[in-house]
């Protein structure tokens, strides 16, 4: 048994004993789920590695008992935080040092939460962080809502003629460190990320079509209803449906509008080009230009968001910080020549910024500062 397989088996059994410190857990918990993923063996360690494999299943049957849905390929962690790669903490005389953090501040910045602005027709604009749960508007048919749990909720109050009926436009904004959801009238789920806002319908009667504009991102549980397709401008597309899942990522800094579908059909059509696509599940289009391509998605990465994790599957370091920029309503600056690619990581998103941080720069190579909610990218 060599030194290196030694401090392994050193840590895991502090690990069933209750020992070690917050980071060490989460740092081997990240190597577990890294080997598990890329399948390597290590010799000597079957043992030890059995008793993690019982622990995650227990917390795993725990959480399925509470009706808890796991993300497929990260079920075997359940709800810990994983960084692809990060055995280098373990195998690597790089891995740096306590000093080497100094630059991430103490003081930390929390995750996105329950954050939103509801701006009705009349232009009347509601805080929904600070609203109280229960009726908080009405308007023409219809009743608005909060809930305990953080969701926005239209119920129809009244039938309304086509003669008498007012067409209203609310539209729902999530801030740069807020997320939000929202059943519309129809009863149409909609889960909001950062940065996003949606203009609808305050209400969908005498209406033939349900449509929508998203700015940002969003995942679309659409109630079925096949007299009134429902559809979704973002960018430079419009998506149209009877009634499926499927998620949107349109952001005014992205060059690229994603749409990912996950159940049932969808035609995406490009407005400048005209041109159209039909998606079948597990398909993602891809709009940039006059261009549509369509090509087969990694759905859990896609909807990883909604899912409570960043997942980074080889994306560009700057697409990585702007997602880091949006969940913590932090700025983002670069110092020196920042060229890393391919960034490898599973991280949860109900970590601090700092712990985010550090995954990121065990596993890149890359350093942080932090100043207020300014963040310096070093090589």
């Amino acid at each position: 048994m060599n030194m290196e397989n030694l401090d392994v088996r050193l840590l895991i059994e502090r690990y069933e004993n209750g020992t070690l410190s917050e980071e060490e857990r989460a740092m081997l918990e990240s190597w577990y789920l890294s080997e598990v993923r890329l399948n390597k063996d290590y010799q000597g360690l079957e043992e030890n590695l059995a008793k993690l494999d019982q622990h995650f299943l227990h917390i795993i049957s725990a959480e399925e008992k509470k009706g808890t849905r796991l993300w497929p390929k990260v079920a075997v962690a359940a709800s810990f935080f994983a960084v692809i790669g990060l055995s280098l903490y373990f195998y690597s005389s790089k891995f740096p040092k306590k000093a080497e953090f100094a630059n991430i501040q103490t003081t930390d910045i929390d995750p996105a939460g329950n954050k939103a602005y509801l701006t009705l027709g009349n232009g009347k604009r509601i805080t929904l962080t600070d609203a109280g749960n229960g009726t908080i508007a009405r308007q023409t048919g219809v009743q608005i809502s909060k809930t305990a749990d953080g969701q926005l909720v239209y119920t129809i109050a009244e039938k309304n003629s086509g003669s008498s009926f007012l067409l209203e436009f609310n539209t729902i904004e999530t801030p740069n460190g807020g997320r939000y959801e929202i059943v519309l009238p129809d009863g149409t789920h909609v889960w909001m990320n950062a940065a996003s806002s949606l203009k609808y319908p305050a209400s969908f009667a005498s209406l033939k079509e349900r449509r929508v504009e998203l700015h940002g991102e969003a995942y679309f549980q659409v109630a079925k209803d096949k007299r009134h397709p429902f559809i979704v401008k973002a960018a430079e597309q419009e998506v149209k449906v009877l009634g499926t899942h499927f998620n949107i990522n349109s952001y005014a800094n992205e060059v690229e509008t994603k749409t990912t579908l996950l159940e049932g059909s969808i035609n995406i059509s490009n407005l400048k080009s005209k041109n159209s696509k039909i998606l079948s599940p597990g398909q993602q289009a891809i709009v940039k230009g006059s261009d549509i391509k369509v090509g087969d998605a990694d759905v859990d990465q896609v909807v990883s968001w909604k899912n409570g994790d960043f997942v980074f599957e080889g994306e560009d370091l700057k697409a990585v910080m702007r997602q880091i920029a949006r969940w913590y309503d932090v700025e983002i600056e670069y110092q020196g020549n920042i060229s890393s690619s391919g960034v490898v990581s599973t991280i949860s998103r109900t970590k601090k910024l700092s712990q985010v941080l550090k995954a990121l720069q065990i596993n890149q190579g890359i350093h942080f500062k932090v100043d207020g909610r300014r963040v310096l990218v070093m090589p």
